[in-house]
C-alpha cells in the first residue's frame, strides 16, 4: 500500500528506532483512520513513548515511513512543523500555568498569530471567549474558570491540559496515560470526556489502566519490544496468549 494513497490519518510502516544498539521500535506498523480513537497498551519499554516521539518529530526513525493526512512525511519535518499540521500531544504529567486562572490557561493556548506584531495588537475577541466557553464545557471546568490552575485537583489539571491541547485545534491528539493518579470517579469522567472529544477529533490514548481502556470501548493495539503483537477489541487483545504472557499475566 502506498502511504500517499492510504485512507489513514496517521500511517506508520516498518518504523525502526535504535538507541545505542537497543531497538525501541522494531519494524512497527500502525494505521489510524480519521475520526478513530485507538488505545495503545503494553509493558514498560514496549515502545509506546518512542512511537509518540516519532509521530511528533522528537525522534527520527532509522527506517520506515510515517505519513500524516496522506501526503505529509513526518520524518522530514521538525516538531513545530508537525504541530502546525495539527498533531497535539499531552504528556503524562500535567503542565499548566499554575499562577493563572483556568480561563487564562486556555486563552494562552488558543491558536493565534504568534508573530510579535500580531501579539502586540492582540485583544481577546468574542469568538475567542466563545471558544473558551465551549472548551470549558467539554473539560468539565466551567465552574472553575476563574480559579487558579494551581488550586485544581490532580484530575482537573489533567482535564485543563487536555483543554489547552483542544485550544490549539489539533486534528490528532496523542494523550499519554490521562488517568494516572486519578480517582475512580475522575477516571470515569475522563473516559466520557475523551469520547466526547472523539466526536470531532482523532485520538490516540496510551494507557496502562485496563479498566479505563475497557470503558473507552475502542480498538486496542498492544506493543511489545517495539512491535505490535496484537490488535482488536479489548476482549480480543486480552485473550491473546502473547499479550497475556508479556503484559497481563495469568
Amino acid at each position: 500500500m502506498e502511504p500517499r494513497t492510504t485512507t489513514a490519518l496517521l500511517y506508520l510502516s516498518g518504523v525502526t528506532v535504535s538507541f545505542d544498539g537497543f531497538r525501541a521500535l522494531n519494524n512497527l506498523s500502525l494505521a489510524i483512520e480519521p475520526g478513530e480513537m485507538r488505545a495503545i497498551i503494553g509493558p514498560n519499554g514496549a515502545g509506546k513513548t518512542t512511537m509518540m516521539d516519532v509521530v511528533t518529530g522528537k525522534t527520527r526513525p532509522d527506517d520506515g515511513d510515517v505519513f500524516f493526512a496522506g501526503s505529509h512525511d513526518l520524518t522530514k519535518l521538525d516538531e513545530t512543523e508537525i504541530a502546525m499540521l495539527g498533531i497535539g500531544r499531552k504528556f503524562q504529567k500535567p503542565t499548566v500555568f499554575e499562577m493563572h486562572s483556568v480561563a487564562d490557561n486556555l486563552l494562552l493556548a488558543l491558536q493565534n498569530d504568534r508573530r510579535p506584531r500580531a501579539t502586540m495588537r492582540w485583544r481577546e475577541t468574542g469568538d475567542e471567549i466563545a471558544r473558551i466557553d465551549r472548551i470549558l464545557g467539554t473539560i468539565r471546568l466551567t465552574a472553575e474558570r476563574d480559579r487558579l490552575a494551581g488550586a485544581l485537583a490532580h484530575g482537573q489539571k489533567q482535564w485543563l491540559e487536555i483543554g489547552m491541547l483542544l485550544a490549539q485545534e489539533p486534528k490528532l491528539l496523542l494523550v499519554d496515560e490521562p488517568v494516572a493518579g486519578m480517582t475512580d470517579a475522575e477516571t470515569r469522567q475522563t473516559a466520557e470526556l475523551l469520547k466526547e472529544i472523539n466526536r470531532d477529533k482523532t485520538v490516540i490514548v496510551v494507557e496502562h489502566d485496563m479498566t479505563f481502556v475497557r470503558e473507552l470501548g475502542v480498538k486496542v493495539t498492544c506493543l511489545h519490544e517495539g512491535s505490535a503483537i496484537a490488535e482488536g477489541s479489548i476482549d480480543q487483545v486480552s485473550a491473546n496468549e502473547r499479550v497475556v504472557e508479556v503484559y497481563l499475566g495469568r
